[in-house]
């Protein structure tokens, strides 16, 4: 798709790399089919085909309306369309760049600024965790639709270094693995500290040790999505600041191989960093080094394999469902949900679902259209709560959980959202592991 670039965008960097990605669009359409919101809609204008029409018409010099923002408001960024494309297009990329275009032209209602501004300052803020402590003890009084918004209080798991009970580590670690830095997130110590008391225990059950970068803080997707381009690139930097003296140390110690986001929502943004921050001469190669050794939780499980196999109790072991040294009870049943930002963002299928299978769980996908977003997208379902409690309903009709089955998935967005549309448990598929792991397997 050819763009003639309107005199006002020229010079921009920002319009020539939006002109140069709209080239890979072919007209085909295949996009519109796994579009959730066309899906829901049917308006071609909240398709991707739409979408990328509209921010062409804005770089060759349409002014852009409401209208315009609003259809680009209502993509979840699942980035299904990417995994359709026969041409490889960056529907992604793009997207961003279109909506950073029209919101510097388009003012938004004061309402819709505020609510922007209070998630964007308000969720990766020191005072997220106790203010959402306080909301979790008014939870029973508070009127649905901000109860739904706010998970239970999560049992706070012990971390690797305050628990060994029933557990050994590997006799020895993966090949190249065995130091890595952990991403805490930003709200997901507050609103699921579990999933990182987890993913500590079960890595240092392998051998692998967890460090912390003190200063390290947001991976900065939640303003990025908020079209905060400056805050969010400058929480990469200070989250590549803090990292750096681990990966590379200069002073003695030993260096850590990877970075693990267990949040794959998070993953995707710090794998962009490099891309983010390629025109930043002070930043721009280390950002690229830093991408190049982050890694989702789940890319390590076929390296972890071997050694869970050994520790985990019941697994491989005839491949029966229960075994002694877990008080003879039943291994959990799984419906994994893998998250856009999983299978779509990172291009990651089968992985976790072929790993747990070898470790004993009997692990089952969606029964219909597990492509297809569950409707949480970070801040998506508070700036588009109908759209999102719709596609919560059709996945969890899809997912259509039984008696005894434990939702998995991998990113805390999809399992906070879905948990409030449903009573069955859902849980990162890395504390099912654990629990299993010390003995516990319990819902």
């Amino acid at each position: 798709m050819h763009t003639h670039l309107s005199p006002d965008y020229a010079h921009n960097p920002q319009a020539q790399e939006a002109a140069q990605l709209l080239r890979q669009c072919v007209h085909c359409g295949f996009c519109t089919a796994t579009c959730p919101t066309y899906q829901l809609l049917g308006d071609e204008l909240d398709g991707p085909r739409g979408r990328i029409y509209q921010i062409k018409q804005v770089l060759e010099g349409q002014a852009p309306t409401r209208a315009t923002q609003q259809h680009l408001d209502r993509c979840l960024t699942c980035r299904n369309c990417e995994s359709t494309c026969p041409s490889g297009m960056q529907y992604g990329a793009l997207l961003d760049i279109g909506r950073q275009l029209v919101d510097a032209q388009v003012a938004r209602p004061w309402h819709q600024r505020a609510v922007r501004w209070l998630l964007w300052r308000g969720l990766a803020s020191p005072l997220f965790a106790p203010l959402l402590q306080v909301g979790q003890w008014l939870r029973p009084v508070l009127p649905a639709v901000l109860r739904a918004k706010v998970p239970p209080r999560q049992r706070r798991a012990a971390s690797a270094s305050q628990t060994r009970a029933g557990v050994h580590a590997a006799v020895s670690p993966p090949p190249a693995l065995q130091r890595v830095v952990l991403l805490q997130g930003c709200v997901q110590p507050a609103m699921a500290p579990n999933i990182n008391a987890a993913t500590e225990r079960v890595l240092a059950a392998c051998g692998v040790q967890t460090v912390l970068a003190q200063h390290a803080g947001c991976c900065g997707a939640l303003a990025w999505h908020l079209n905060q381009a400056d805050p969010a690139l400058a929480q990469a930097k200070a989250n590549i600041d803090a990292w750096w003296p681990l990966l590379f140390p200069t002073d003695g110690t030993a260096a850590a191989q990877a970075i693990v986001v267990n949040a794959s929502g998070c993953t995707v943004m710090v794998k962009d960093y490099g891309h983010l921050l390629a025109h930043d001469p002070a930043y721009a190669e280390r950002a690229r080094q830093v991408s190049s050794l982050c890694q989702d939780l789940s890319e390590l499980l076929p390296h972890l394999l071997p050694m869970l196999q050994q520790v985990l109790p019941g697994a491989v072991r005839q491949r029966r469902s229960t075994d002694k040294s877990t008080g003879g009870k039943a291994l959990p049943r799984l419906v994994f949900h893998p998250p856009c930002t999983l299978q779509h963002g990172q291009q990651l299928r089968g992985g976790v679902e072929s790993a747990l299978g070898s470790l004993g769980f009997s692990v089952r996908l969606a029964e219909r259209e597990a492509h297809l977003c569950c409707g949480s997208a970070g801040t998506y379902s508070v700036l588009q709560p109908a759209l999102s409690g719709q596609l919560r309903q059709r996945k969890l009709a899809g997912l259509a959980a039984q008696a005894g089955e434990v939702i998995v998935s991998a990113n805390v967005g999809c399992i906070t959202h879905l948990q409030a549309g449903t009573t069955t448990p859902v849980r990162h598929w890395v504390e099912v592991v654990d629990a299993v792991l010390h003995g516990d397997t319990t819902d």
